[in-house]
C-alpha cells in the first residue's frame, strides 16, 4: 500500500468525516496512485437510506484548478455538522431525504492545482459524448495530454470519472427525484446555473420542470445573483459528465422518475477584476485570495442549497406539472431559451 498525502482540502474533509461519526455513512470510492503518494476520494451520505427519497448531490474539485468548489462543500458541510448537534427541522428534513456529498472528485488535481487529473486529463471532457459543432481547443480534443481540455482514451474514462458515475447511479438514480450540483469556477463576471445539455443545443427532457424551478426560485428570492441557462448557450464541449450520465439515466428510468444535473459555475472574473494582480498566481483566475472574498463566496451560496434542498421535500408546485402545465413551460422554456 502506498503512502497518502494530505493536503489541506482532504485534511479538512477527513476531519469533518470523523466529526459527522455515526451520522453520516463514509466510503472511499477510490484511490488513485500518483508518484509516490495514494490519494483517497471520499463519499459521505446523510439522511435516509430509503430508495424513495428525493436526494440532492454535491460534487467539487472535478478540475483541481478550481478548488473553490471543493471549499465551499466543506464549509457547508461544516454547518450542516454543527446544526446536526441541535437543529430538529433540519434533522426532520433528514429523515425525508439523502443529502450526498463527493467533495474532492480530482485529488490530485486540487494537490498539484491543476484543471487536469494526475494523467493530464480533463475529466469535464472525458465522457464518450461527442459534441455537435465543437470549436476549438476548450471543446475538448486528444491531441496531447501537455494541452489543456485533454480528452484521454477514447475507450477509457479515467478513473475519477468512473468513481463519479458510480456515485451517480448508486446513490442519485434509484431516487424518484433528485437534483446534482457540481461546482466550478472560471467563467465570467456572473455566477450561473447550467443545465444540460453542454454538447448540443437542444431541450433536455426535464426542461419544463427546469423552467417551473426556475420561475420558483425567482420569486422567492427576486434578487439572487445567479443567471440560469443550458450551458450550450454560452459554448458547446465534448465528453461532458453530465450529459453522459444524464442521457444513461433516461436509458435506465423504466418509471417516472426525475434527475436535474445542475452546474453551479462561479464568475471568477469578478474576483479578477478587484484586483487584477491575482492573474499573476497559481489560483488568481479562479479562486478568491483575500480572506474576506472566501469567506463571503462561502456565505453567498448556502441560501440555494437550502432552496433546493426544500424544493426536492415540497415538489408540488414545480417537479408534478400535469397535462396542461408541461406543454405550457416546454413553449415558455423554449422562448427563453432556444430561439
Amino acid at each position: 500500500m502506498m503512502p497518502d498525502y494530505k493536503f489541506p482540502e482532504l485534511q479538512q474533509l477527513e476531519q469533518l468525516i470523523e466529526r459527522f461519526g455515526n451520522r453520516a455513512q463514509s466510503q472511499i470510492v477510490e484511490r488513485i496512485q500518483y508518484k509516490n503518494f495514494e490519494f483517497p476520494i471520499h463519499c459521505i451520505t446523510l439522511g435516509s437510506n430509503d430508495p424513495n427519497v428525493p436526494v440532492l448531490a454535491f460534487f467539487g474539485g472535478v478540475h483541481g484548478l478550481e478548488k473553490i468548489g471543493s471549499e465551499v462543500i466543506l464549509s457547508y458541510m461544516q454547518t450542516l455538522c454543527e446544526l446536526m448537534d441541535w437543529d430538529e427541522e433540519f434533522l426532520s428534513r433528514l429523515q425525508k431525504s439523502r443529502l450526498v456529498f463527493m467533495p474532492i472528485v480530482n485529488p490530485v488535481g486540487v494537490y498539484l492545482g491543476t484543471r487536469s487529473n494526475g494523467n493530464g486529463v480533463d475529466l469535464m471532457r472525458n465522457a464518450p459524448v461527442e459534441g455537435q459543432k465543437t470549436r476549438g481547443l476548450h471543446s475538448g480534443h486528444r491531441i496531447s495530454s501537455l494541452l489543456p481540455w485533454y480528452r484521454g482514451d477514447e475507450n477509457n474514462m479515467e478513473k475519477e470519472a468512473q468513481a463519479l458515475c458510480r456515485v451517480v447511479t448508486e446513490h442519485v438514480f434509484n431516487s424518484p427525484l433528485s437534483i446534482a450540483l457540481d461546482l466550478h469556477s472560471g467563467f465570467g463576471l456572473k455566477d450561473r446555473l447550467w443545465f444540460p445539455y453542454a454538447s448540443k443545443r437542444t431541450p433536455y427532457p426535464f426542461i419544463a420542470q427546469t423552467l417551473a424551478l426556475k420561475e420558483l426560485f425567482d420569486r422567492c428570492y427576486r434578487h439572487h445573483i445567479y443567471k440560469i441557462e443550458p450551458m450550450s448557450q454560452e459554448y458547446i464541449i465534448n465528453g461532458d459528465l453530465w450529459d453522459y450520465l444524464f442521457d444513461d439515466f433516461v436509458q435506465r428510468s423504466e418509471v417516472e422518475r426525475l434527475f436535474f444535473p445542475i452546474t453551479l459555475e462561479m464568475g471568477s472574473w469578478l474576483w479578477l477584476r478587484k484586483n487584477p494582480r491575482h492573474l499573476f498566481t497559481r489560483h488568481g483566475l479562479f479562486h478568491p485570495l483575500l480572506p474576506h472574498r472566501l469567506q463571503r463566496v462561502f456565505r453567498r451560496h448556502f441560501l440555494l442549497f437550502d432552496f433546493l434542498h426544500r424544493a426536492l421535500l415540497y415538489p408540488d408546485k414545480w417537479a408534478k406539472l400535469d397535462s396542461e402545465q408541461k406543454p405550457y413551460y416546454e413553449k415558455k422554456a423554449s422562448g427563453l431559451w432556444y430561439e
